[in-house]
C-alpha cells in the first residue's frame, strides 16, 4: 500500500493550480500566434513557475503544520524542495536536447511553439502515469530502490563520458525506419504536422521532432523519477516536485536557447548529481542520509558547476581576444 501525506484536497489543490497555469500560458502564448518567445518573456515566465512552485510548498507546509505539526510540515516541505531542485536541474539537459533536434531539424525559433506545447503536455500525461507505477514498484517491492540505485550511478557515469554529436541524430533507427515508413514532405508547412498534397495525407518533418521530442522526456524520466524516489516514496511529492519542474520547462527552453553554448560544464555536475543519488539509494541499509544534507549536496554541486562554467567561459573569452 503506498503511504502519503496527499488527500483528496491537495490533489485537488494541486490539479487546480496546474490546469489554471496551463490554461494561461497556453492563452497567452496562443493568441500571438507561430513565434518564439523574447529572451525577457521567457525570464519572466520562468521566474513565475519558480515562484509559484515555491508558493505551493509554502502554502503546503502551513496546511501540514496545522494538521500534523511542524516536524511534519518541515520533513515535507523539504522533500518537496529538494525533489524540485533535482528535477529542475535535471531538466535542463532536456533542454539541450530539444536544442539539438530545432537545430537537425532546422526548424525556425518561429515555428518551435507547437512542439513544445504539445511535449511539455505529453511529458505531463507521461510522468503521472510513471510516476505512480513507480510508487507502487516501491511499495510492494522495497528491493526495486537498489535497481534505481545501480541504474542512476551507472547513469551518471554514462552522462559525464558521453558526447554530444548532433549530426548523430539522424543515423538513429528510429528516425530512419520513420521516414521509410510514413510518407513525409521534404520542406516545413509552418506550425503543422501533416498536409494533404493532391488527395493524399503527408506528414510533415514537425512530426518527426515531436516524435523525438517525446521519446526524449521518455529517456530523461526514466532517470529523473528514480532520483526523486531517493528523496521520498511519498506519490503526492514526487508527481507534484517533477511536475511543477517541468511545467515551466518551455520558457526555461527559450531562456536557454541562445547561450546554450555557454553551460558545457552542466552535464558534469548533474552526472554528479546523479552518481551521488544512487550511491544513497545503494547504501540505504549501511548509511541514512537526512534529506536536509541531500539538498545541500545537490545544491553545492550546482553551485559549484555554476562557478566553474563562469570561470571557463572567462578564459575562453579571452583567449579570442
Amino acid at each position: 500500500m503506498m503511504n502519503s501525506v496527499g488527500n483528496p484536497l491537495l490533489w485537488g489543490s494541486f490539479a487546480v493550480v496546474v490546469v489554471i497555469m496551463l490554461t494561461i500560458d497556453m492563452l497567452l502564448q496562443g493568441r500571438k500566434g507561430a513565434h518564439s518567445m523574447t529572451m525577457k518573456s521567457a525570464a519572466l515566465w520562468s521566474l513565475l513557475w519558480v515562484g509559484l512552485s515555491l508558493l505551493f510548498n509554502l502554502a503546503f507546509w502551513w496546511y501540514l503544520n496545522g494538521e500534523f505539526g511542524r516536524d511534519v510540515a518541515d520533513r515535507q516541505a523539504l522533500a518537496f524542495l529538494t525533489g524540485y531542485l533535482i528535477e529542475k536541474a535535471l531538466a535542463v539537459d532536456n533542454v539541450f536536447v530539444w536544442l539539438m533536434l530545432f537545430g537537425y531539424f532546422s526548424v525556425p525559433a518561429s515555428l518551435q511553439r507547437r512542439v513544445l506545447v504539445y511535449g511539455v503536455l505529453g511529458a505531463i500525461v507521461l510522468r503521472t502515469g510513471m510516476i505512480f507505477a513507480g510508487s507502487w514498484l516501491v511499495a510492494e517491492f522495497s528491493w526495486i530502490l537498489y535497481v534505481f540505485g545501480a541504474f542512476l550511478l551507472f547513469t551518471g557515469i554514462k552522462m559525464a563520458l558521453a558526447k554530444e554529436d548532433e549530426g548523430a541524430i539522424g543515423d538513429k533507427p528510429l528516425i530512419r525506419w520513420l521516414r521509410s515508413h510514413l510518407r513525409m514532405t521534404d520542406q516545413l508547412s509552418g506550425e503543422k504536422f501533416f498536409v494533404r498534397r493532391q488527395g493524399l495525407l503527408y506528414a510533415t518533418p514537425l512530426v518527426l521532432v515531436l516524435i523525438m521530442v517525446e521519446l526524449s522526456d521518455v529517456i530523461f524520466a526514466v532517470d529523473s523519477i528514480p532520483a526523486i524516489f531517493a528523496v521520498t516514496t511519498d506519490p503526492f511529492i514526487v508527481l507534484t516536485s517533477n511536475l511543477f519542474a517541468i511545467l515551466g520547462l518551455r520558457a526555461m527552453y527559450f531562456l536557454l536557447a541562445n547561450v546554450a553554448e555557454r553551460f558545457s560544464m552542466l552535464k558534469y555536475g548533474l552526472a554528479l548529481i546523479l552518481v551521488f543519488i544512487g550511491a544513497k539509494m545503494l547504501l540505504l541499509d549501511v548509511v541514512h542520509i537526512p534529506v536536509a544534507i541531500s539538498l545541500a549536496v545537490v545544491a553545492t554541486i550546482l553551485a559549484l558547476t555554476l562557478i566553474i562554467n563562469a570561470w571557463v567561459n572567462q578564459r575562453h573569452d579571452k583567449s579570442q581576444h
